[in-house]
């Protein structure tokens, strides 16, 4: 197998104005995470994914880009990005930036003359119609926000799409011209040293919805054309999807290894809850095998959560309420009517047992792990702000004012600090549990730390591992001669794991949540504590089942 980066890499996701402020001004900036990469490198991060940095209205938390060549301006400037870029590959650092280009605001230069103008040549780059199509209720993303996918514009004269919000209309992709200033917007960035993209919206890139004489192949065509220009520019630049879809169609997004490389795993991750929910290993066992082969360079990232709600929109709707009534009972914690705004640790009632087998699930299932910036502190959510922002707040540095991420007044920050009850900054905070033996931040370098010499298990070829208890998940992954096992047992009970196959010897233990007896010779039964988890280096196989 030829050797890539990602499959071993670990991704931290953070956005830059809530991350760390350097100049007292309530918003974080390109200077203070240059600052933090010392931390970053600390924990164990070789990648960073960006969440939009580019000058935006921030109706959608910077989802809405008017101009893709330039920094939001309270962010720093271009200056800023590239010193960013030097410190952050002086440490060994890589940095994915987010292209949002299914959409783009209704202040970007290519709408207002798109708008204004009939004859322009801006005006084909957006779906106009004069009488709008019924669409179908899944098709509107944001439910209970808005109604249609069509807004009219007054000056126009014409209806326009917009899967997101009508600030932001959506690109016509069909348009040659367009796929040529996306092209010129990934070279450019390329350019100042990113490692790739996170392409946001993937499956609306492809979609075609309202673009006249539109074909599906020539879209999907559009991901392998992206491919070539970026592998084209830099070898090891990486493309990473969002496609939140069932199996069956996310073989599109790879393609023959020729499209994206890397693709967001929500089809694990929903099951994945759903697992946690019952304390039973099936909903996992069962997602993971209905997972399309995928060519050998490809990777799925697997996470916990993102910058988003958890959804749970592939669930059927009785698995989702399932989901709900053990994570978030009530209404003020759900969205969408398919999806949850609350933070891991929340969601599990702090329950330190249960988050670190959540998190021990994400570093040794197939793929790469992504971690999202403050749940290596357990950080929590703020249900009193509106929508996707209760998980979006300012990062706790420490117990200072505004958690230490700045020193402006509160009314200045981007979100409020979280500041009262168990999850706010003078309890939940990186100086603190840095000086803990026993606290998350320092469980998480551990695992981090592990998750790095064990490359079996995202480059490995995994099999899951029948065992006689419902509630324990046991999986393996080989590579390269060297096999890893991970087991995990889901349930608040004690128990005695038999693996029916195949038999081991010499499982030496390499990371579990408690001190438990070595086993030796032949294994036939593995203990476990209740929400307990113990990763294995296998010394000797007998056989692979």
């Amino acid at each position: 197998m030829e050797h890539v980066w990602y499959k071993n890499a670990i991704i931290y996701s953070l956005d830059v104005e809530t991350f760390v402020d350097s100049n007292g001004d309530g918003v974080g900036d390109f200077p203070g995470l240059t600052n933090r990469l010392d931390y970053l490198a600390g924990l164990g991060v070789t990648c960073l994914w960006l969440l939009p940095f580019y000058p935006s209205p921030n109706r959608d938390n910077g989802y809405d880009v008017m101009d893709y060549y330039n920094v939001d301006s309270r962010l720093g400037t271009l200056g800023d990005f590239v010193e960013f870029m030097h410190e952050a590959r002086e440490r060994g650092i890589r940095v994915i930036a987010d292209l949002v280009v299914n959409h783009t605001s209704d202040r970007h230069p290519w709408f207002v003359a798109a708008r204004s103008d009939r004859n322009s040549k801006y005006r084909n780059y957006y779906v106009w119609t004069e009488e709008p199509p019924q669409v179908d209720s899944h098709t509107v993303i944001f439910s209970g926000e808005k109604e249609s996918v069509w807004e009219y514009d007054e000056q126009a004269g014409a209806y326009y799409l917009h899967h997101f919000y009508k600030e932001q209309p959506d690109l016509n992709i069909a348009n040659p011209a367009v796929r040529e200033e996306i092209c010129k917007i990934m070279g450019f960035w390329l350019e100042l040293g990113v490692s790739g993209f996170r392409v946001d919206a993937a499956p609306y890139l492809i979609e075609g919805m309202g673009i006249p004489g539109a074909e599906a192949s020539d879209l999907e065509n559009f991901l392998s054309e992206m491919r070539e220009f970026v592998s084209s520019r830099h070898g090891d630049a990486v493309l990473l999807g969002e496609a939140n879809v069932t199996p069956d169609k996310l073989v599109t997004y790879f393609g023959e290894g020729d499209r994206m490389q890397m693709l967001f795993n929500f089809w694990l991750n929903q099951y994945m809850f759903l697992a946690l929910a019952r304390e039973d290993a099936k909903p996992l066992c069962d997602a993971l095998k209905s997972l399309p082969n995928i060519p050998h360079t490809a990777q799925w990232v697997n996470f916990v959560r993102h910058h988003d709600e958890l959804s749970l929109s592939e669930l059927t709707e009785a698995e989702r309420q399932e989901v709900f009534a053990a994570f978030a009972p009530q209404e003020n914690m759900q969205i969408y009517g398919r999806g949850i705004r609350r933070r891991l640790p929340p969601m599990l009632g702090s329950d330190r047992r249960r988050i670190e087998l959540t998190y021990s699930l994400l570093f040794s299932l197939p793929g790469t792990p992504l971690v999202r910036y403050g749940e290596e502190i357990g950080m929590g959510d703020d249900l009193s702000l509106p929508g996707r922002s209760s998980v979006r707040t300012p990062m706790q540095w420490s117990n200072e004012d505004n958690g230490g991420f700045s020193t402006a007044p509160a009314s200045s920050l981007p979100h409020p600090v979280i500041s009262q009850g168990e999850y706010g900054y003078e309890n939940v905070n990186v100086a603190t549990q840095q000086r803990k033996p026993d606290s998350l931040i320092n469980w998480m370098e551990r695992v981090i730390r592990m998750r790095k010499q064990c490359p079996e298990l995202g480059r490995g070829q995994w099999h899951i591992l029948e065992t006689d208890e419902p509630s324990v998940f046991a999986h393996c992954c080989e590579w390269n001669g060297n096999a890893v096992i991970a087991v995990h047992n889901l349930a608040d009970k004690v128990c005695n794991v038999t693996l029916k196959s195949p038999q081991y010897q010499h499982l030496i233990d390499l990371f579990c949540n408690c001190q438990y007896e070595p086993l030796e010779g032949d294994v036939h039964s593995i203990p476990l504590s209740a929400y307990g988890y113990r990763w294995f280096r296998v010394n000797s196989m007998l056989s692979f089942g």
